[in-house]
């Protein structure tokens, strides 16, 4: 028995043993007939469907039913929608590195863009069958950063599709342990951000989303995840060999570790630290490199991160992402590029958010975060793309809220076609030079 089928074998036992409790606990409840209830809980919603601060929505789901007093067949409806507003600049024809968007010469031409546009909007459906058993979906319209052809007008860039979708067996009233099974965002690093929209450079880089079952440890200070990992090449920020040069998702042969640990440093005063562990990150294809095609060899990646937080006013988060090997695409054997070699790949993440009139009917929060991308060696046209985003928001009802954010990046390093491969043979799209600042205003409604 190989290391991926013990991993397996430990899964499955894991969550069967969930499941004999929850039937257990099925049959301890009131077996009535009951007409199911349906819920709007814009604070729960809210937490559930953001898109860029607490995104390991499996741990979230754990943890927030056993806050709250949902009864048995309550069904939860939460909607979100995101309208911007937004300008920016670049020094260079059509590069612009801003990540909040998917950035083609298709849709930024020229050096100046701006949109007032719907960014994104969500549904949010998360039901409980009982005490011990419940789901949780998303549906997500997103025509801003999703990758369908031509502008955001295409109707390949209009769709409606399932984000995520789990069930999830597990009390923590009851017992650490939980499992879930379905589409979910791999439990690796900290790839949230806190800034009030812009997601970080370390989630674009790994935050890693595809089908999977998972089990998690969740007491008191400790919190252990691992997830079996659906391979293939097809799912965000996960990609490994599944045979024949296939990039279908067709064998469980990746997989996610993570722990981490909070403790009370001094008064008012927590600190987390982590790490975790990715047996296949989306860096492993050869030269010339294609969005989503295969690799022949997995890429592993590690991280570690920690955050401190001094009581509801001050948040400081970081962390470090980096490959085990080079990613071997980022070799163009072509001159003159053919002088830059294979570069393993890291990601960098730092913020601060500070919190005020707290007490106030609106929220208030300011906050820095810097974040990168790092792929090629020194002077290299694809080395590294920075990031930095000012932010300020106001938070309404804790469930809402309207934000501003100013936004400056370094460098333009696409990861389709990265080192060259569409252009002349030496010459690649990437580039250092090229430097954007921009501003978006707009509001994250949720009911």
């Amino acid at each position: 028995m190989n290391k991926y089928q013990i991993a397996i074998a430990l899964l499955a036992s894991s969550i069967f043993f969930l499941f004999t409790f929850s039937t257990a606990a099925a049959f301890e409840d009131n077996t009535s007939d009951s007409i199911a209830r349906l819920s709007l809980n814009p604070k729960f919603s809210y937490k559930l469907l953001e898109p860029s601060e607490n995104l390991r929505k499996v741990n979230l789901l754990f943890d927030e039913k056993s806050k709250l007093k949902f009864s048995n067949g309550t069904l939860n409806i939460g909607a979100s929608v995101i309208a911007i507003a937004n300008y920016q600049k670049s020094n260079t024809n059509s590069k612009f590195a801003y990540l909040m968007r998917h950035p083609t010469s298709a849709n930024q031409i020229g050096t100046e863009v701006s949109e007032a546009v719907i960014h994104s909007m969500q549904l949010g459906l998360t039901g409980f069958v009982n005490q011990w058993l419940g789901f949780h979906s998303e549906f997500l319209y997103n025509p801003e950063q999703n990758f369908g052809q031509g502008t955001i007008t295409n109707i390949q860039r209009n769709q409606f599709t399932m984000r995520s979708a789990f069930i999830m067996v597990g009390d923590k009233n009851n017992f650490p342990v939980y499992g879930a099974i379905g589409k979910m965002d791999a439990p690796f690093g900290q790839t949230g951000s806190v800034s009030p929209f812009s997601n970080s450079t370390m989630w674009h880089a790994f935050g890693g989303l595809c089908y999977g079952a998972q089990v998690g440890f969740f007491h008191e200070n400790l919190n252990l995840t691992f997830m079996a990992a659906q391979g293939g090449a097809q799912f965000r920020a996960m990609n490994t060999p599944v045979g024949d040069s296939t990039a279908v998702p067709s064998l469980v042969n990746n997989f996610v570790g993570d722990a981490n640990y909070t403790f009370k440093a001094t008064n008012g005063v927590n600190v987390l630290v982590g790490a975790s562990y990715m047996h296949g990150s989306a860096y492993c294809q050869n030269y010339p490199v294609i969005h989503f095609a295969p690799g022949n060899e997995n890429n592993p990646a590690s991280t570690i991160y920690g955050k401190l937080t001094y009581l509801n006013k001050i948040e400081l988060k970081g962390g470090f992402a980096k490959t085990h090997k080079v990613w071997p695409g980022t070799h163009n054997p072509n001159p003159p590029l053919d002088i830059f070699d294979a570069s393993k790949v890291s990601s960098t993440d730092y913020g601060a958010r500070y919190f005020f009139n707290n007490n106030g009917k609106i929220n208030y929060a300011a906050s820095f975060e810097f974040s990168n991308f790092r792929a090629g060696p020194d002077r290299s046209p694809w080395e590294r793309q920075n990031q930095y985003v000012f932010g300020l928001s106001g938070m309404i009802n804790k469930s809402s809220k309207l934000f501003i954010e100013g936004f400056r990046t370094e460098g333009y390093v696409p990861l389709n076609w990265i080192s060259g491969g569409n252009l002349e043979l030496g010459e690649t799209h990437s580039t250092q030079i090229a430097r954007s600042t921009g501003i978006v205003i707009g509001g994250v409604l949720t009911l």
